[in-house]
């Protein structure tokens, strides 16, 4: 079977691109065109600026190994137990250091109130609904995890000397950040 014989025009910066990339991969720039348009076929859901900002949160979270994948059920499992385990002092204590530690951690990352939300929501805590500027609704998928974010969250906002007034509902957490 023949190939099918394209032009494509390339500015400089894009064909000294596809010289340096052939070279280094040993390939021709033909094969570099070929996967690039297979890849690009492939992957081209990360158009979407919002799914290629989830990307590479997700890439942030997981590819440095400090965070793990838990289906749903097993962490409201989880979020049942420390509720009915009689030291659960103990670890909502624990919870706020390693809340503050996050923080610490992520200061050059998340900057804002709405970044860490974002972040979170990219985690699958919860659903951001944004009311306001400075007024967000957290939906979540099960009443549990109420105490465990609303924690999480007056801790992290203190480290960033964030005022935050937390609010929670029945299956929802309303956040209203003081200007």
């Amino acid at each position: 079977m023949n190939p099918t014989r394209i032009t494509v025009a390339f500015d400089q910066s894009t064909a000294n691109l596809l010289e340096k990339i052939s070279k280094e991969a040993g390939l021709s720039q033909s094969e570099i065109m070929r996967r690039a348009l297979r890849f690009y076929y492939e992957n081209r859901a990360i158009d979407d600026a919002v799914i290629r900002k989830k990307i590479y949160t997700y890439m942030d979270l997981l590819l440095n190994g400090e965070h793990v994948i838990v289906d749903v059920d097993h962490w409201l499992l989880f979020l049942k137990l420390v509720e009915s385990c009689p030291s659960s002092e103990q670890f909502w204590k624990e919870h706020r250091d390693v809340a503050r530690s996050h923080r610490e951690q992520l200061k050059t990352k998340v900057r804002t109130a709405e970044e860490l939300l974002t972040r979170l929501e990219a985690c699958n805590f919860f659903r951001v609904t944004k009311n306001s500027e400075t007024d967000f609704t957290l939906v979540l998928g099960s009443e549990l995890p109420k105490t465990f974010l609303r924690i999480f969250l007056e801790e992290y906002f203190a480290g960033m000397g964030v005022k935050a007034e937390i609010k929670e509902n029945l299956a929802k957490l309303r956040v209203t950040v003081e200007r």
